[in-house]
């Protein structure tokens, strides 16, 4: 049993001031792998005090020297990575060769995109020629919470570690409990990194109290929070008191648009798409709208793609998908796909229950819904497991008007050979991000949506203004 009970703040290594064991669990054996705290107000109070104790000396540090520690902390990142692969893997259920790869690649990549989009950022510049004595200030924006979800843990601590430290402000972290282990390593880079003391803190903790306890803490000045719409509309109401600013990136219910001139690996591509990181990624393509032309060849080949998507323990190498995060999700999840069948929807792959083979663990069967429309609750909710929807349409007009149909705008996917359908589509798609045929976005593209998927964008320059104010100040004296 691994026992990590302390939280890191100010530099330090401390214990809880007041004991609150919490199980971490292994969501491919359904027991305990590791013990740790959840934190009080006390260890809150405590982290944010010298968060905002480290603040002005961190403000004043030269962004070259920020820079300067992100890079070595990439640099130690590097050395790392089977640590990081191992927690995620036995703690949250990524399979290990995906935990390898994309689970911790996914840092890395963020850090070293941050690293670029800063070396040509203007902190400092004029407003423009007609006014060469007023300049704009990009500054640190202050005390900032991280509140980080169990999905994809160091994707999103390094989308905002990485900016929040290069824009110069001062951090609380609270990594999600379910997946803390990973955390409380990354901690342990930001110290071997040399990041002065109080510039990064950690407290584990639950929503309900440190979450809270940092969303509504008057010292704070920003929260930065990634998870459900449902926690992030708490925490908005729980800021607005202090009228801190609050970034979101919340769920999503993705449409994949299929028209009857995609290529012949569209289909194949949504599916395992769908699949992957055992369906609980907030831009999973989780509808698959395709053109009736196509349509009952897109189901046959949805459901032999799903059947030979294979389920096994996390820890075990292989191209296989993992458990889902807990018991809470897997019942959930087991509820919706029965809520599919009770609504009529088609049931193609998959269903109910564990797969063959298991009888403990929270495994899913890849499940593939056929025939279903827009107002199923399959369709509606965001079901953060290994569940496709399939809706039929007709024309391009009917596509976008179901996949508008949600209180959901994160990411949408288009797949036609007809470059100027895919243009329209892309404009018209109420989404933060729209990805056309199987083609991921760029190093440095923002990431985020609207509507209920959140608002704010993390990665690359705009992940970096995230964290910064806006200045005008007029008079300057050239120097």
């Amino acid at each position: 049993m691994i026992e990590k009970r302390d939280f890191y703040i100010n530099g330090q290594w401390v214990a809880p001031s007041q004991p609150n064991d919490f199980q971490v669990i292994n969501p491919s054996t359904e027991e305990p792998c590791a013990v740790i705290s959840l934190g009080s107000q006390t260890d809150t109070d405590a982290a944010v005090a010298a968060a905002k104790a480290a603040l002005p000396g961190w403000m004043a540090t030269p962004v070259e020297e920020r820079i300067a520690l992100v890079e070595k902390l990439a640099e130690i990142y590097k050395t790392r990575g089977e640590d990081l692969a191992q927690a995620m893997s036995l703690e949250m259920g990524a399979p290990i060769d995906m935990s390898r790869t994309q689970q911790v690649g996914a840092g890395i990549w963020h850090l070293k995109n941050f690293i670029k989009a800063a070396k040509d950022f203007q902190f400092e510049r004029p407003l423009g020629d007609h006014a060469p004595n007023d300049r704009i200030i990009h500054e640190a924006v202050g005390v900032a919470a991280l509140i980080t979800p169990w999905n994809w843990p160091m994707n999103q601590i390094t989308l905002k570690v990485g900016a929040a430290a290069i824009a110069g402000c001062t951090m609380v972290l609270k990594p999600s409990e379910q997946s803390p282990l990973n955390a409380m390593i990354f901690a342990e880079m930001m110290h071997e990194a040399g990041f002065p003391a109080g510039v990064f803190n950690l407290v584990n903790g639950d929503g309900v109290g440190v979450g809270s306890q940092l969303s509504g803490h008057p010292d704070v000045d920003m929260v930065s929070f990634t998870g459900s719409t449902r926690a992030g509309t708490a925490i908005s109401k729980n800021a607005a008191d202090t009228l801190k600013k609050v970034h979101l990136e919340l769920g999503g219910k993705g449409a994949n648009v299929i028209f009857a001139d995609a290529d012949d690996k569209a289909v194949k591509r949504g599916v395992l798409h769908m699949m992957n990181n055992t369906g609980q990624s907030c831009n999973a393509p989780s509808r698959m709208l395709v053109q009736r032309p196509i349509y009952d060849q897109a189901v046959e080949t949805a459901a032999e793609v799903a059947s030979k998507v294979t389920v096994g323990n996390a820890l075990e190498e292989g191209r296989h998908i993992g458990p889902v995060v807990n018991e809470v999700q897997w019942t959930k999840i087991q509820n919706l796909i029965q809520k599919g069948i009770d609504e009529g929807a088609r049931l193609v792959a998959g269903g109910t229950g564990r797969p063959e083979g298991f009888n403990k663990g929270y495994f899913v069967k890849p499940t593939v819904f056929a025939d279903a429309n827009n107002q199923m609750t399959i369709a509606r909710e965001e079901i953060f497991g290994p569940v496709l929807t399939m809706i039929p349409f007709d024309t391009e007009e009917e596509a976008i008007e179901i996949a508008n149909d949600t209180p959901y705008g994160l990411t949408n996917y288009v797949q036609t050979q007809d470059g100027a359908r895919a243009n329209r589509m892309a404009r018209r798609l109420r989404s933060g991000m729209v990805e056309m045929n199987g083609q991921s976005r760029a190093a440095g593209s923002p990431f985020g949506g609207m509507k209920q998927s959140g608002n704010g964008r993390e990665g690359g320059v705009w992940g970096l203004e995230d964290f910064l104010e806006v200045k005008a100040v007029s008079g300057w004296t050239p120097e």
